[in-house]
């Protein structure tokens, strides 16, 4: 992967797309790295699903850190 990419995420699969979707949203494209779904696709299966990361470009990175925050903070309410 590209090292301009930081990893801003990592955890589980809902609250990834909903990262992805917002992120989407205001411009970003995120990169979704999953070991379980390339795994899959692969013929590999697992029985412990993996953490799905979320990269961004570094110059987007402060504004895709609020986005997590903001959305984190939202499944934190929720519960």
């Amino acid at each position: 992967m590209d090292s301009n990419y930081v990893k801003i995420y990592t955890g589980n699969t809902i609250i990834v797309q909903l990262i992805r979707q917002r992120l989407q949203d205001i411009g970003i494209n995120p990169i979704i790295k999953d070991e379980t779904e390339s795994g899959r696709l692969a013929g590999f299966g697992t029985t412990l699903p993996g953490q799905p990361e979320v990269y961004v470009h570094e110059s987007e990175l402060d504004k895709a850190v609020r986005i997590v925050e903001a959305v984190r903070g939202e499944m934190e309410a929720n519960n």
